[in-house]
């Protein structure tokens, strides 16, 4: 860059690119960008997209820089801050494509429609083929399961001891796979 460039204020370095200076052009981007980026990047929130509206912005400058009238914009930054901004609020409103996070998996792992029913459906059945064995049974079957109680817990809820809670949970267990074969 040529030297006195740096000292030169905004204004100064705006009216020589008016008059197509590559080099005050080059002193104002380079002043200004970090600036305009991270206001950018506080609208989108994506690295590269704010690089590209900063970058938008400066090429619109350069291609039009009549855009910038000395007599009815105070100061460079404010007017600028503008133009950044509306062309954030631009590509907000557009519809785009979401880009995809890095991380996330291609492939949708959640369940169908289809097997979510089968799956409502079966616990339908084994809910209510669990009601239908013996109560001890049941209840060696809920203490462990549904309340997540150690066997040993379990067994003195029952007043049982533990060989027959652990009998007690192997014949429902049993039952169990004998009646839902029915259903398969």
């Amino acid at each position: 860059m040529a030297a006195g460039w740096p000292e030169k204020s905004d204004q100064e370095l705006l009216a020589l690119i008016q008059g197509g200076s590559h080099p005050a052009f080059a002193e104002l981007v380079e002043r200004h960008t970090t600036r305009f980026y991270r206001l950018a990047y506080r609208y989108v929130q994506n690295r590269e997209t704010a690089e590209d509206l900063v970058q938008d912005a400066f090429l619109r400058l350069w291609e039009n820089p009549a855009t910038w009238q000395p007599e009815r914009n105070s100061k460079f930054t404010t007017w600028f801050y503008r133009i950044v901004v509306n062309l954030c609020l631009d590509w907000q409103k557009k519809k785009r494509p979401i880009p995809l996070d890095e991380d996330m998996p291609l492939a949708d792992e959640r369940e169908s429609a289809d097997e979510a029913m089968i799956r409502i459906q079966e616990q339908r059945i084994l809910e209510k083929e669990i009601a239908a064995l013996p109560e001890r049974q049941r209840t060696a079957l809920n203490l462990c399961f549904d309340e997540g109680l150690s066997n040993q817990e379990a067994a003195e809820a029952m007043g049982v001891n533990l060989k027959a809670l652990q009998s007690l949970i192997m014949r429902a267990k049993t039952t169990l796979k004998e009646r839902m074969k029915a259903y398969l």
